[in-house]
């Protein structure tokens, strides 16, 4: 990946209990599912979006339990809050506190995870509006190409995924790799308890399968990530023919 600048941290959310998980069976769980897979000089930067405002959030609720579950992978964790991100060219050249904030972590992360509720049959508008403010190229830099990709979804009904489905589009767009699992949670105000942690069921078990596999592609396509999108449509573009030494290695 390329040189992250330093990141604000005003927007990022506090993960409450991130020691804790009632609803995980310890005996089923791989405690280091990527090993093998790529070097671990560092942890895993995952950053983690959602998509709903209510205070009772479940898109919200469901990332951090995904959070904390990546933490006990061992990989570094931000929950970005979108509260007052405005609309993409309502502030002239998206000049806002959180429009820098949001690209800043991007650059950071090496995957992501977002979820989304099912609202009339699509993704939000507030997740639709994070990911807008994520150019392809921002500054020289990439804010999103060449990081993994994990996308869950919530209903308020039975299950659907149509929100995972676009969600896959737009990750496909921003040149991410995503990860072949999914989680999409049916009547999630059932699924969670008072304090917001999810129960145990067939739901939370699938989140966690998706958890050890973007852990698993994150190690194992970090090595290479600059890489795997380089294209020769840029390089004509930005006129860097290949270097000598890589075509006498040929």
């Amino acid at each position: 990946m390329s040189e992250v600048p330093p990141v604000a941290h005003a927007r990022l959310r506090t993960l409450s209990a991130p020691d804790e998980l009632p609803a995980l069976k310890p005996a089923y769980l791989d405690p280091d599912p990527a090993r093998g897979l790529g070097p671990l000089d560092h942890p895993p930067r995952i950053l983690l979006l959602y998509g709903s405002l209510r205070e009772r959030s479940y898109s919200r609720l469901v990332v951090e339990e995904a959070a904390r579950l990546l933490q006990h992978f061992g990989c570094e964790t931000r929950i970005f809050d979108p509260s007052d991100l405005p609309l993409p060219d309502q502030i002239a050249g998206d000049d806002h506190p959180a429009v820098h904030e949001l690209r800043e972590h991007s650059l950071w992360s090496e995957g992501q995870v977002w979820c989304s509720p099912e609202r009339h049959g699509q993704i939000t508008g507030i997740m639709k509006t994070q990911i807008d403010h994520l150019p392809l190229a921002y500054k020289g830099l990439r804010p999103t190409q060449g990081r993994t990709l994990a996308v869950m979804q919530v209903s308020a009904g039975s299950q659907s995924f149509n929100s995972v489905n676009t969600l896959r589009v737009l990750g496909r767009w921003m040149r991410m790799f995503t990860i072949p699992n999914q989680s999409s949670v049916a009547k999630a105000y059932e699924e969670f308890d008072e304090a917001g942690r999810m129960k145990p069921s067939s739901y939370y078990d699938r989140i966690v399968d998706v958890v050890e596999e973007l852990v698993r592609f994150t190690v194992l396509l970090r090595p290479h990530a600059d890489r795997l999108v380089d294209r020769y449509s840029e390089r004509v573009e930005q006129d860097r023919p290949i270097a000598a030494e890589i075509l006498r290695s040929i």
